[in-house]
């Protein structure tokens, strides 16, 4: 079985191609797919993006795909950024940049952190048909303060409880168990060993 995992985001590739390891699934990236543009991320949940995504790549690309939309929300600002994750704040500077606005808007509602989570919805299509769906989330809160040099995104400033840790501070296979991405892929690698059998 081929499968296209859309993004073109290469961490994001690599935690999923992890997660899906061992599976009699063949995975290619966006980068098989040089001439076809993405889509427009329109939607307002997590779940619209992803179905969208999912159901354009793989009419497309003529394959089963599956596409996920994730980021972080955060209580104290309204459940920003949201759907917004990848875009927030703008492209120039990035993720220290993110960094610095939240911190600022969280000190400017006399705030020095808030509960938070990281979502992540997946879906999986072909012929225009989702065929399966799965959601991922794992709760904390914002960090003090940036920490850690492993994970990408906003994981350095992700403080995960249980583990007294940011998730740029744990370990790629243990961060794997706990992340919303691990949570939703897991769920995507019960069905596909199930559509094998």
């Amino acid at each position: 079985m081929r499968l296209l995992v859309a993004t073109s985001n290469p961490d994001k590739l690599r935690e999923i191609r992890h997660i899906l390891a061992g599976l009699p699934v063949e995975i290619v990236s966006l980068g098989a797919f040089p001439g076809v543009a993405p889509p427009a991320e329109t939607g307002s949940t997590f779940a619209e993006n992803a179905r969208a995504k999912a159901t354009y790549y793989a009419e497309a690309c003529d394959t089963i795909a599956v596409a996920e939309d994730s980021g972080l929300e955060i209580d104290a600002l309204g459940g920003e950024p949201g759907v917004h994750s990848a875009r927030f704040g703008g492209i120039v500077g990035g993720y220290p940049r993110k960094f610095e606005i939240i911190y600022e808007r969280l000190r400017g509602r006399q705030s020095a952190s808030s509960p938070a989570r990281f979502v992540c919805a997946l879906a999986v299509a072909h012929d225009r048909h989702v065929l399966f769906e799965a959601r991922g989330v794992i709760e904390g809160r914002i960090a003090d303060g940036p920490r850690g040099d492993g994970g990408f995104g906003y994981d350095p400033i992700f403080y995960y409880p249980p583990l007294g840790k940011t998730l740029a501070e744990i370990p790629e296979d243990q961060k794997a168990q706990v992340s919303h991405r691990g949570h939703a892929f897991r769920q995507l690698r019960a069905f596909l060993e199930k559509r094998a059998d």
